[in-house]
């Protein structure tokens, strides 16, 4: 079993940036692909950022310019640097980690990943 946790989230100004980190522990694949998503009231979760065990990433064009998706393998940390925060980033911010022949290469998509941290969330007040 996996468990993930996020953290660093909390209320920032417009234009401001924010480093999120997801801790990892317990039992992870040995090819995976941990991924960034976020949840908005009333929408439908969107995929931010993936990185996967062989070095691959993978960013949406809406927020490319803006995110940043690393890892700390001797922390068992996944990381999500966003700058450039508008009011329309509040959201809640999830990790996930699912097998790599679980990810279809042509997006980020919630429905391909099998476990979830519990969220932190982000507000960005104008």
């Amino acid at each position: 079993q996996v468990q993930l946790a996020e953290s660093g989230g909390g209320v920032v100004q417009s234009g401001g940036s924010l480093r999120l980190s997801c801790a990892v522990s317990g039992n992870t694949y040995s090819d995976y692909c941990m991924a960034w998503f976020r949840q908005a009231p009333g929408k439908e979760r969107e995929g931010v950022a993936r990185l996967c065990s062989d070095g691959s990433t993978s960013i949406p064009d809406a927020v490319k310019t803006r995110v940043t998706i690393s890892q700390d393998n001797r922390k068992n940390t996944l990381y999500l640097q966003v700058g450039g925060l508008k009011p329309e980033d509040t959201a809640m911010y999830y990790c996930a980690i699912t097998p790599k022949n679980r990810v279809s290469y042509s997006g980020v998509y919630y429905w391909e990943y099998n476990f979830w941290g519990q969220g932190t969330q982000v507000t960005v007040s104008s």
